[in-house]
């Protein structure tokens, strides 16, 4: 064996395969001017007719177009379901701020749950000692028993609930038909309470859907309520 054969071999056995690709990274056109190496090179190809480097690079590029298009189509898809969601979340909000009494309130809540969002499960629940003749109010000792659980961290909390929680969110007869939901908490100037929102799909309301626009409107009605009735006491 000559020197230099075996310098050049001594300087392969240097090399790894992640360094040789590393490198290829690095050098995009390293074959561009180096033709006889391909014709050295063996590519592994399916059967039938052979498949050039540049057919299968073609093909790399052209699966890899095609994923990054569907990519792209649901970053757009999410895009236009936020839009549509901010735009009714807006509408609402506005409603919510020119409401002049705690009636108005509770209407413009779930109405436009219902018939903007096209939710078909809305429960709006007010905590306190005091109830008033509007809303559904329950006492904060019997909140705490049923949902207790769901009122610990503060968070919205969606997936699929216990159905001694639905009970108490939607009622016994609603509760069969709930699948999923999502419940946000009311905390704001001794005003405690939740605002649930229930689908029938079991998979409509992940543990791990974004509940950002259902934080925000109970985020604004735990500002709003207050102005209508301070006679709140704390559930905590």
């Amino acid at each position: 064996m000559t020197d230099q054969h075996q310098a050049t071999n001594a300087q392969a056995s240097d090399l790894d395969d992640e360094a040789v690709a590393r490198y290829l990274r690095a050098n995009p056109t390293f074959f561009a001017a180096r033709d006889e190496l391909l014709g050295e090179l063996h590519i592994p190809h399916q059967r039938g007719d052979s498949v050039s480097l540049v057919e299968r690079q073609l093909k790399l590029l052209r699966d890899r177009n095609i994923e990054m298009r569907h990519r792209l189509s649901q970053l757009m898809d999410v895009a236009r379901d936020n839009d549509r969601l901010f735009d009714k979340t807006r509408r609402l909000i506005l409603d919510l701020l020119d409401a002049g009494t705690l009636e108005e309130v509770v209407m413009a809540v779930e109405d436009s749950l219902r018939q903007e969002f096209k939710v078909p499960f809305v429960s709006l629940i007010l905590f306190g000692e005091n109830a008033t003749p509007v809303g559904r109010w329950v006492n904060s000792a019997e909140a705490h028993q049923a949902i207790g659980g769901l009122l610990g961290n503060g968070k919205t909390v969606s997936g699929n609930l216990r159905d001694h929680e639905l009970d108490f969110l939607f009622g016994a007869d609603q509760r069969k038909e709930v699948g999923s939901s999502a419940v946000a908490t009311l905390d704001h100037q001794g005003l405690h309470g939740v605002l649930a929102i229930g689908s029938r799909d079991p998979q409509h309301y992940k543990s791990s859907v974004g509940t950002l626009f259902l934080s925000y409107i109970a985020e604004v009605l735990g500002r709003v309520v207050p102005r209508f009735t301070q006679t709140l006491r704390s559930v905590r």
